[in-house]
C-alpha cells in the first residue's frame, strides 16, 4: 500500500512508452525516468546552472545535464562532478498501474549543514560558482554571516603552508565592512572573502600546526623575549610553539603585546603587510571568537619569520639614513614615556601638518616631543594614520599608475598599527608611529603637487542623485578628482554617512577588486569611525573615492558569478528553454 505521503503523479505504461515524463507534484518540477525497467524522479533542474534534466540524457544508471555535462547517479543524486552538486531526488512507488512519489522527502541533513559542507567543497576545489551558491543559500538560513566567515577561517589557516595571507586578510576586510553595506552587499562581501581564501590557497600545500609548549606557567616576559629571539632568527617553528602557548594562557592584551613587540623589532615589516596581516587577524578573532587565537595566531608566524625589513633596503638608508632615526627613537621611548603626563596630551593643530614636513630628523623629534608631554600611543598613531590618509587623498595622478600602492601601504600600516595601539598599554606600540611617520615622509614626493582636497560648497541636488553620480563615476576611467569631489557634495548636501559608505561599497563589491583596493576602503571606514570632526570624517572617504576611481572599472567577472547563483537561488531561468 503506498504511503499517504506519496501522490499520484502518472502511469506505468504511458511512462515506459515515452521514456521520460516532467510531473508537477505540489509546484515542483520533476522529471520521470523509466530506465532499466525502474522509475526514478529528479528534480528537472541542474542543480549546476538550472538546465532542464528533462532535456539530458540517461545510460548506465546515469543522468547527464548536456549544458555542462554533469553527471547525476540516477537513484540518489549524487554527483560525480564536485562543481555541480547533488540533485534532489524523490521516492517513488507503482500501484495498480500508477505511479507515485514522495514530494517532500525527508532529508537526510540539514539545509544549513549542506550548504556548510558545499562551502568547504568550494573552497577546496577553488570554484567561486560553488562558494556563491553557498554563501546566498546560507544567507537564507540565517547563517550568512558567522558560518562562512568562522568556516573559511578554518580552511584558510589549515590548507596554506605559509599560513595567514592575503586571502584571510581579505576575509577579515569583508567581516568588518559586513554591517556598513546593505544586505545584498553583505552577501556578496561574503563570497568575495571565501573566493579570495579560496584562491590563496589554491596549488598550495596543506600545513601542519606545531604544538603548545607543556609549560603552561611560563610568564608574559619570557614567552615574549622567547618569542621575539625565535622570530629575529627566522626559526618559524619555535616561533609557533611560543605564540601557540601565549595565546592559549595569557590574557588577550598580553599577547597583542607580544606580537605588536615582535613585529616593529624590525621596520615596515613586508612594505607594511605583516603589521596589518597581524592586525587583522587579531579582529577576525573579535568575529570569531578568541579561543581560535592559538590556530589563528600561530598561522600568522611566517609574516614575522619570512619578513622582508626595511632597514635592509637602500630607500631607508639612502640619501638620509632614516631608518638609525628610527631606531635611535625607539631606544628613547622608556625614558619618554617615563617622563611623559598622558592625562593632558592633545593634538596641537598644526600637529600633522609637521609629519607631513620633508626633514625626517624633524619628523622624529616632534614625535618624541609629544610623547615627552604625554601623548598616548593611540594618540600618536591616530596622528599619522591621519598623516598618511592625507598622502592618498591628495595623491597626484601625474605620478605612476603603481605608486597609488605606495602611498596605499603607509595608509594600512598606519591605520593597523593605531588599530592595534588601542589593544595594548606596551611601551611597544609607539613604535610603528615612527617608522610609519618615515613611510609618511618617503612619500612626499607622490603630492607635488597636491591634488587640493575638494572644500564644501553649496548644493542644491539631492544626496541620492550624488550617490548614483559617484557610482557612475566609478563606471568611467579617470574620474578621479570628481569622485573626490562627490564625497564632499553629499556632505554638504546633507547625506547621511551611512548611504555613503553603502554605495562605496556597492561600488567596490560589484567589481573584481584588487587585494589592495579593499584593503583601502575598508580602512577608511575604520578611519572614518575614528575621527572626531566632520572635516576629519570626509578625508579618508575622499581618499578611497579617489582610490577606487583610479582603479574601476574591472571586467567584474566575479559579479558576473555571483548574480548567476543569486538568479538561480532565485529560481530564475538561465537558458532558452525550460
Amino acid at each position: 500500500m503506498v504511503s499517504d505521503s506519496y501522490v499520484r503523479v502518472t502511469d506505468v505504461e504511458s511512462l515506459e512508452s515515452d521514456g521520460r515524463q516532467l510531473v508537477s507534484p505540489h509546484g515542483n518540477a520533476v522529471v520521470l525516468f523509466h530506465h532499466d525497467d525502474d522509475v526514478y524522479a529528479v528534480d528537472n533542474r541542474c542543480p549546476h546552472m538550472g538546465f532542464p534534466l528533462s532535456k539530458g540524457s540517461v545510460e548506465d544508471g546515469i543522468v547527464t545535464c548536456h549544458w555542462h555535462h554533469a553527471r547525476f547517479e540516477l537513484s540518489c543524486g549524487d554527483t560525480f562532478d564536485i562543481w555541480a552538486d547533488d540533485v534532489q531526488t524523490y521516492p517513488t512507488a507503482i500501484q495498480d498501474g500508477d505511479v507515485y512519489l514522495d514530494p517532500d522527502p525527508e532529508r537526510t541533513v540539514s539545509p544549513a549543514t549542506h550548504w556548510r559542507n558545499r562551502l568547504v567543497d568550494g573552497l577546496a576545489e577553488n570554484i567561486p560558482l560553488v562558494m556563491a551558491k553557498a554563501v546566498l543559500n546560507l544567507d537564507t538560513h540565517d547563517e550568512g554571516f558567522s558560518t562562512p566567515l568562522s568556516t573559511t577561517v578554518d580552511f584558510g589557516i589549515n590548507y596554506r603552508a605559509a599560513g595567514w595571507g592575503r586571502g584571510l586578510t581579505t576575509l577579515g576586510t569583508m567581516a568588518n565592512l559586513y554591517d556598513w553595506v546593505d544586505h545584498d552587499q553583505k552577501r556578496r562581501a561574503m563570497y568575495i572573502g571565501t573566493q579570495e581564501v579560496a584562491d590563496n590557497v589554491s596549488g598550495s600545500p596543506a600545513r601542519f600546526d606545531q604544538y603548545a609548549l607543556d609549560n603552561e606557567e611560563l610568564t608574559k616576559q619570557r614567552l615574549k623575549s622567547w618569542f621575539q629571539e625565535n622570530c629575529e632568527v627566522r626559526d618559524s617553528n619555535g616561533a609557533e610553539r611560543i605564540i601557540r602557548t601565549a595565546a592559549a594562557t595569557l590574557p588577550r592584551a598580553d599577547i597583542i603585546e607580544i606580537l605588536v613587540a615582535t613585529a616593529t623589532d624590525h621596520l615596515y615589516l613586508n612594505n607594511s603587510h605583516t603589521l596589518d596581516f597581524i592586525n587583522k587577524a587579531c579582529e577576525t578573532l573579535d568575529h570569531v571568537g578568541w579561543e581560535k587565537a592559538p590556530d589563528v595566531l600561530g598561522a600568522t608566524v611566517e609574516q614575522l619569520t619570512e619578513a622582508s625589513r626595511a632597514e635592509e633596503q637602500s630607500s631607508w638608508r639612502q640619501p638620509v639614513d632614516v631608518a638609525t632615526l628610527v631606531f635611535d627613537a625607539h631606544e628613547r621611548l622608556p625614558d619618554l614615556v617615563a617622563t611623559g603626563d598622558t592625562s593632558t596630551w592633545s593634538q596641537p593643530d598644526e600637529f600633522v601638518d609637521r609629519l607631513l614636513s620633508d626633514d625626517p630628523e624633524a619628523i622624529i623629534d616632534h614625535l618624541c616631543d609629544a610623547i615627552a608631554d604625554g601623548a598616548t600611543a593611540p594618540q600618536l598613531t591616530d596622528a599619522v594614520a591621519t598623516a598618511a590618509t592625507r598622502r592618498v587623498a591628495q595623491f597626484a595622478t601625474s605620478n605612476e599608475f603603481n605608486d597609488w600602492d605606495t602611498v596605499h601601504h603607509t595608509f594600512s600600516y598606519a591605520n593597523a598599527a593605531h588599530e592595534l595601539a588601542r589593544r595594548t598599554e606596551a611601551t611597544e606600540a609607539y613604535r610603528p608611529a615612527f617608522d610609519g611617520a618615515i613611510s609618511v615622509y618617503l612619500n612626499r614626493f607622490l603630492n607635488e603637487p597636491a591634488a587640493p582636497i575638494p572644500e564644501p560648497t553649496q548644493t542644491e541636488r539631492p544626496p541620492e542623485e550624488i550617490r548614483t553620480e559617484l557610482l557612475n563615476a566609478f563606471d568611467r576611467q579617470g574620474a578621479v578628482d570628481e569622485a573626490g569631489r562627490l564625497v564632499t557634495e553629499h556632505f554638504v548636501a546633507g547625506g547621511t554617512a551611512k548611504k555613503l559608505i553603502q554605495t562605496l561599497g556597492e561600488g567596490l563589491l560589484r567589481e573584481d577588486p584588487q587585494f589592495h583596493t579593499l584593503q583601502n576602503v575598508e580602512g577608511a571606514v575604520r578611519r572614518f569611525q575614528r575621527a572626531d570632526t566632520e572635516r576629519q570624517k570626509r578625508l579618508p572617504l575622499v581618499g578611497t573615492a579617489r582610490y577606487m576611481s583610479a582603479h574601476f572599472p574591472t571586467r567584474r567577472s566575479s559579479e558576473q558569478t555571483f548574480e548567476i547563483a543569486r538568479r538561480l537561488h532565485r529560481g530564475d531561468q538561465l537558458h532558452g528553454s525550460e
